[in-house]
């Protein structure tokens, strides 16, 4: 399996786009730009939401209502973010393959989607009551916690 994962690795990083990412002077940092953007989208409104299940921020609307207010930019957001990470991946996709800091922050951030998505669709019962229940006050911040791990792993991607 890992031999057919390098070389796919290989050949994606030799097709024209990988080759753009990684063989002119602004595609990296252009494509970069653009996934720490949709990221700062993403992430940005989960950590927003999160805050206000936690009572944090924001008394004038539920959790539900903001969430349903941020829902466009966050979803923009995961899409300009995946775009970027797939743009960025063709560019070293070998070396992503072998990396174990990207080994981790993949799971990591596919568990923390679906773990957003489960969230999304409990959050307006636990705003029908008065004050926001104790578990969804654990939810909030195991998903904050989920998103630091991605983080913290996606930053150590450049020291491997």
């Amino acid at each position: 399996m890992q031999d057919f994962l390098v070389n796919f690795g290989n050949w994606l990083q030799n097709t024209a786009v990988g080759l753009w990412v990684s063989g002119t002077i602004w595609g990296y940092p252009y494509v970069q730009l653009t996934h720490f953007f949709g990221l700062s989208l993403w992430v940005g409104t989960i950590v927003i939401v999160d805050l206000r299940l936690l009572g944090l921020v924001g008394g004038r609307q539920t959790a539900s209502q903001l969430a349903e207010q941020l829902s466009p930019l966050k979803w923009a957001g995961l899409g300009i973010a995946a775009t970027g990470g797939l743009l960025l991946f063709s560019g070293l996709a070998e070396t992503y393959i072998q990396n174990p800091a990207f080994l981790t922050k993949l799971p990591l951030l596919l568990l923390g989607i679906g773990y957003h998505v489960v969230i999304q669709r409990k959050m307006p019962q636990w705003c029908e009551s008065i004050g926001t229940p104790p578990l969804a006050k654990v939810a909030g911040v195991a998903e904050l916690a989920l998103w630091i791990c991605v983080i913290f792993a996606a930053t150590e991607i450049p020291n491997y």
